[in-house]
């Protein structure tokens, strides 16, 4: 389990820089310059992202149950990943008009990913992984929203075309994702 705390910490830490120290980070581009930065940010999200699929791993080895499965949850987040998986794609798409309205999508997916996958599992290692991600997407978002306000962010109206598109590759995503990737890299089926 500690491997997977130690992946959390460094991952999910890395990710909250901005959320604590924006003053600081942008202190630190300036002094390195962004690419260094870039480079930094991305090594070590992918040694924390290493540890947690490794710590994720061995927690599931010896699973600690906190509370029984609820037979109805794995239906109703299976439902909430669609809303997920499109979210995600409408942080990419440009000028989409899920992005204009909620502005940052890929964290309310997250946010629905984590609650989706709190439902569903029933483990220690569950809580702590679904749960961390859950508070950090949430203390994001509120932070980005504060920093929307702070700098008057204006986004891009969405186009409907864009909209469409996201909405089509964030429902094939789900189905490749749902249907035969999941069970491939986690051995769980979610239907």
């Amino acid at each position: 389990m500690s491997t997977l705390i130690i992946g959390l910490v460094v991952f999910l830490g890395v990710h909250s820089v901005r959320i604590v120290a924006d003053g600081w980070r942008s202190a630190q581009i300036a002094r390195r310059g962004l690419n260094a930065w870039k480079g930094l940010y991305a090594l070590a999200s992918a040694v924390g992202l290493a540890l947690i699929v490794w710590g994720y791993a061995q927690a599931r080895s010896a699973p600690i149950a906190l509370w029984a499965p609820l037979p109805w949850a794995r239906h109703l987040a299976a439902l909430l990943m669609i809303a997920a998986f499109v979210l995600l794609v409408a942080a990419y798409v440009p000028r989409n008009g899920i992005r204009a309205r909620l502005h940052h999508p890929m964290l309310l997916g997250v946010k629905l990913w984590a609650f989706a996958h709190l439902l569903a599992n029933h483990t220690l290692a569950d809580l702590l992984l679904f749960g961390s991600f859950l508070l950090w997407a949430v203390l994001d978002y509120r932070a980005a929203r504060r920093r929307d306000q702070r700098e008057h962010t204006i986004y891009a109206p969405g186009k409907a075309g864009a909209t469409a598109i996201t909405v089509v590759v964030g429902l094939v995503a789900y189905a490749v994702f749902a249907l035969w990737l999941h069970a491939w890299l986690f051995g769980v089926r979610p239907f």
